[in-house]
């Protein structure tokens, strides 16, 4: 792997890595919030409805490395029900669903290991799950402010990587909760129809700052930061 920036030279997964503590940066009322995604060239989220098709090995890598330095690890509904985790390595799993429309019978129910928050706005129950499953519950839509806030006050969440969906990242940004950006771009052109990076966006421009840039194979990996004034 090579760094393109800030200082070009031969790097690896692991290192750059080992270089993010997230924790420390946490708010008073909120996780440090990181989010990650796999884009083709043409933005494509997802190839065959799965985002795992888009990037290649070395893009899992980054991905496990980028979950050893959260506390939680979260996702929106939609991709839980194409990716059907199981159990992570993060201590708390996070998962915004508002109807509760998830698969029970994927692995990180039913492998009783680890714990689960799901934010949602039913009055539905969840099924009994080996998996410890807490509901916090909100009234018409989840508010993914108070969400962030019940993280870093109730569970001791000082850092958060957030795997999208589109949707979910959307109102993670709109709603000004992101710290930084991971995006790969796989050298791929997908076409067709299907999510992008965000979905439902309002727009307006918002600056970012380019951290790092690394690359493998053609594969660009990129680290951006929002900046605030």
């Amino acid at each position: 792997m090579r760094r393109l920036l800030p200082a070009p030279g031969e790097t690896s997964v692991s290192d750059q890595v080992a270089q993010l503590d997230y924790s420390a940066l946490a708010h008073e009322d909120r996780p440090y919030v990181f989010t990650n995604f796999a884009l083709t060239l043409d933005g494509r989220a997802t190839l065959g409805g799965r985002s795992g098709a888009i990037g290649s090995d070395t893009d899992t890598a980054m991905l496990v490395g980028l979950r050893s330095r959260a506390d939680a690890l979260m996702i929106g509904a939609g991709t839980m029900r194409a990716e059907r985790y199981g159990r992570v390595s993060c201590p708390l799993m996070c998962i915004v669903s508002g109807s509760l429309d998830v698969p029970w019978d994927a692995e990180l129910f039913t492998c009783g290991e680890g714990r689960v928050v799901i934010f949602t706005s039913t009055d539905r129950e969840a099924p009994e799950t080996a998996t410890s499953v807490h509901l916090e519950r909100y009234r018409g839509t989840v508010d993914l402010v108070a969400a962030m806030r019940y993280l870093r006050s109730e569970c001791g969440i000082r850092s958060l990587l957030s795997e999208g969906g589109p949707h979910l990242h959307a109102q993670l940004i709109e709603a000004d909760l992101v710290d930084e950006l991971f995006v790969t771009h796989a050298p791929k052109l997908a076409g067709g129809e299907g999510p992008h990076l965000v979905a439902g966006l309002a727009e307006r421009e918002r600056p970012l700052s380019l951290e790092w840039l690394l690359e493998e194979e053609g594969e660009l990996y990129g680290r951006y930061r929002v900046v605030r004034d």
